[in-house]
């Protein structure tokens, strides 16, 4: 064997140590987690009553078979989920811009994606969306 195929031999058992490391960690959290799952199980008191199984949602008690919801707290959830998605997209953006590797076509694509959400932001206001009472 010469020198050069035992360096690639040390460099291969190398590489999957790493892999068996990655492994063992893997495993670990699935045990621990699994095992907290259990410990929860076993001390956490069981009472059901048919009351915990009713759809409660802000504040209001429902009524018939599903229990009647208003849509504006959907249409909230939703607004925040744009608006959410809308940081993520910054973030990248914030971090080349200061940097200075974007230049000028990176500040046209994000005011273009700015004026995209504005003009949404302005149309949900101008429908009433933002009436919270």
């Amino acid at each position: 064997m010469t020198i050069a195929a035992a360096a690639a031999d040390n460099d291969l058992t190398e590489f999957y140590r790493q892999y068996l490391a990655v492994g063992v960690l893997a495993i670990a959290a699935v045990v621990m987690v699994g095992a907290m799952l259990g410990v929860g199980a076993l001390l956490r008191p069981k009472r059901p009553q048919s009351e915990k199984y009713i759809t409660y949602e802000s504040g209001s008690d429902p009524f018939g078979q599903f229990g009647q919801q208003n849509v504006r707290y959907y249409l909230y959830a939703l607004l925040f989920v744009i608006f959410d998605v809308e940081t993520v997209f910054l973030f990248p953006w914030a971090i080349g811009a200061d940097g200075g590797q974007l230049g000028w076509l990176g500040f046209i694509e994000i005011s273009i994606f700015t004026g995209v959400l504005i003009a949404g932001l302005a149309y949900l206001w101008r429908k009433g969306l933002f009436k919270w009472a």
